[in-house]
């Protein structure tokens, strides 16, 4: 109406996620196979940190977990077997604004990627780096993997692997500037949710293994531990995982353990005895190696070309 003071201006809300925006391809894993567990844990935590779907990026190498990619509703690069991390970590390096998840298993991180998992983590990007580990090949049919233990019957082993297992914790914790190392399974959801958020928020890489069930060829594994509570100490600390009593009491072996102490964690983590769950090790004063490999993102392209020139001008003879 004339006369009459309106106001035709719109309230934009602020965007909220629900865990649909984090939705993707319909999952195609076996049914009870962990992955499914890993998966819906990792939406939640994206759901509750609220991160924007189009500035997040799931990377993955070759096998079972690495179909995580096309079943989050973010960006995704699948790439080659092992190859997983130095895809993630050139991500990293040119887009340090990304939220990274990489999402990988025991024989593509431990055996063909063994290079690259050694070299990422003493970068020590910011990112999310779960591990899948079932102790098996499960996308090429049942094939011994690094973890496998020994007497374990495969298709290359049929009589029992021979050989002991690599322990990736050891192996991880001796490895430097390290920042966060931790471990959990898949069939404890508190746990495994309050794991991975707490690798999220870690500023560098939230190395997580995850003991992971395989239904199909490696089902007496998880079976196995499942069944017998007691094979596992759960690590306490008021700056390690924290859990509710009702997932933290089915596991009758309990030990407060300080995560900065490095000397300690890796003598938790070679103890065979018991597996350990929680946070062995965080520093989170390790620096980042994309605050110096992200110099000059924000140059333009005329001036990375005269950067360029001057660099071969230098070598001019």
């Amino acid at each position: 109406m004339f006369g009459l003071k309106a106001d035709w201006s719109l309230e934009v809300f602020e965007r909220y996620f629900t865990l649909g925006d984090y939705a993707g391809g319909e999952a195609r894993w076996c049914p009870g196979c962990g992955d499914h567990g890993v998966l819906t844990a990792a939406q939640r935590v994206l759901r509750d940190e609220q991160l924007h779907p189009e500035l997040t990026v799931a990377v993955s190498g070759i096998g079972c977990s690495s179909r995580m990619p096309h079943y989050l509703g973010t960006y995704g690069f699948h790439g080659l077997h092992g190859r997983a991390l130095p895809l993630a970590c050139g991500i990293k390096s040119r887009r340090p604004d990304l939220d990274v998840w990489v999402a990988t298993g025991d024989g593509d991180c431990f055996s063909i990627g063994t290079a690259h998992w050694i070299h990422a983590l003493r970068y020590n990007m910011d990112m999310t780096l779960m591990v899948f580990d079932n102790s098996i090949y499960g996308l090429t049919k049942a094939q011994t993997s690094p973890t496998s233990p020994i007497g374990f019957k495969t298709n290359t082993h049929p009589f029992g692997a021979i050989i002991a297992p690599l322990n990736p914790l050891t192996v991880t914790l001796g490895i430097t500037n390290i920042s966060f190392v931790a471990q959990t399974v898949d069939w404890n959801p508190p746990m495994l949710y309050e794991t991975l958020k707490a690798a999220h928020r870690h500023k560098g890489t939230g190395f997580v293994r995850i003991i992971q069930r395989c239904p199909v060829y490696a089902d007496s594994l998880a079976k196995e531990l499942q069944g017998d509570p007691s094979r596992f100490l759960l690590l306490n600390h008021e700056k390690g995982i924290q859990i509710d009593k009702s997932a933290s009491r089915q596991f009758p072996n309990q030990q407060e353990h300080d995560p900065s102490d490095l000397a300690n964690a890796f003598k938790l983590a070679a103890d065979t005895s018991r597996i350990p769950l929680g946070l062995l090790y965080w520093n989170p004063d390790a620096p980042c190696y994309e605050d110096l490999s992200s110099a000059g993102v924000e140059m333009t392209p005329h001036a990375r070309l005269a950067g360029f020139n001057a660099a071969l001008d230098r070598l001019t003879i």
